[in-house]
């Protein structure tokens, strides 16, 4: 037989209870937008204890939920109105991203990812490293563009090793489309940059090809082509791994006109 509601479940919260009080909520946009195909899996996994207790106490503080009725005050939420905000879309366990907080304090990273493991693990590595300029986001990035952040608001956007949807029935589920490009551009200040970073040849193809279609962006590159690995962008243990295996990992640094 199935469990009644309100019976307590295995883990031993109550139907509806949040995972971790006062952290991400599990479905923070719910029913309040359109919806549309995804561009991501949900992934919750394992979250160790250590995972756990930093969300439950740092949630509130550095945590942003991306429910889609607000918008957000990225001074506010990083605590200075002068700091440059860079969005980074998909951060796995957060490894890169706080590497490239600690680098570049002057910058705040506002890092986005639906997998709670890796939002728990940021926020750990945030706080034993004392960083103040990274901010961990909940939720679908595309509502978080569109719905939640003000035009020309951004200093910079970080794609880096988007799911590439390998089979051709899911393309359309690939992040880097020119919808996904004009979006981007309204949100980037003049002069920002774009930056994505993938192993999935076909994929980066595609990238360099609606990039460099789109009218909002110009390439760094003056042959038009794709850019060595920056300093700014470390090199992760999956990225070396598929090093190892013989992958071309491909960066594009694309410029906001």
């Amino acid at each position: 037989m199935g469990t009644p509601a309100g019976r307590a479940s295995a883990a031993g919260r109550r139907r509806g209870e949040p995972r971790f009080p006062g952290g991400p909520a599990p479905d923070p946009a719910g029913s309040h937008h359109e919806r549309r195909i995804r561009s991501f899996r949900p992934r919750r996994g394992r979250v160790t204890p250590g995972q756990g207790e930093a969300l439950r106490r740092l949630w509130g503080r550095w945590g942003l939920d991306i429910d889609g009725l607000r918008p957000v005050d990225l001074g506010g939420l990083f605590g200075d109105p002068d700091l440059p905000v860079v969005l980074e879309i998909g951060f796995g366990m957060g490894e890169a991203t706080a590497r490239m907080a600690a680098a570049d304090p002057g910058t705040g990273i506002l890092a986005v990812d639906v997998h709670t493991p890796g939002q728990g693990n940021l926020l750990a590595r945030a706080e034993r490293a004392g960083l103040s300029n990274v901010r961990v986001a909940n939720g679908d990035a595309i509502i978080l563009l569109r719905e939640m952040l003000p035009p020309a608001s951004l200093a910079g956007l970080r794609v880096y090793f988007p799911d590439p949807w390998p089979k051709k029935r899911h393309h359309k589920r690939r992040l880097i489309q020119p919808e996904f490009t004009a979006l981007a551009a309204s949100r980037l200040r003049p002069g920002a940059l774009l930056h994505c970073a993938t192993d999935w040849e076909p994929y980066a193809e595609q990238m360099l090809h609606v990039l460099s279609e789109s009218p909002d962006f110009v390439n760094t590159r003056p042959d038009g082509g794709y850019a060595p690995r920056p300093d700014f962008r470390p090199l992760t243990k999956f990225e070396g791994q598929g090093l190892a295996k013989g992958h071309t990992v491909r960066d594009l640094l694309f410029r906001r006109r």
